[in-house]
């Protein structure tokens, strides 16, 4: 039982490891693109491509019956929970709102929240 766990925590821990360095090259890639900009580009385009690829993944998993264990823990836990970024977007949300960037904060929230439900549904109807 506890060499299961191991096998498991190391798919997790790899996957993890994989998907953060991911968000991190791509978010400061994309914030690259428009250095003067104080929205969160960045970071909106990594939870949004989570959000696509979570949502894929997911209905791979429960329409089709494709993925196994390993590959839900290895994907879906470890690259997409290292991978999106809802902790930085809350973190970035909440420093443009004590900034007094307002408008900043609140289309942060809303574009993300809507893209990234969009996004989910998106992926999981492409596999249907």
């Amino acid at each position: 039982m506890q060499g299961m766990f191991a096998g498991q925590l190391l798919l997790v821990g790899l996957g993890g490891f994989i998907g953060s360095s991911l968000r991190f090259a791509l978010s400061v890639g994309v914030q690259k693109l428009v250095p003067l900009s104080l929205f969160p580009y960045g970071t909106m385009t990594v939870n949004v491509l989570g959000c696509l690829c979570i949502g894929y993944l997911g209905g791979l998993l429960e329409i089709r019956q494709a993925l196994d264990t390993g590959m839900v823990l290895f994907l879906m836990i470890g690259i997409l929970g290292g991978f999106t970024t809802f902790s930085t977007y809350a973190f970035e949300t909440l420093t443009l709102a004590q900034n007094g960037m307002f408008l900043k904060a609140g289309m942060n929230v809303v574009l993300q929240v809507i893209l990234g439900l969009g996004a989910a549904w998106f992926g999981f109807q492409l596999v249907r």
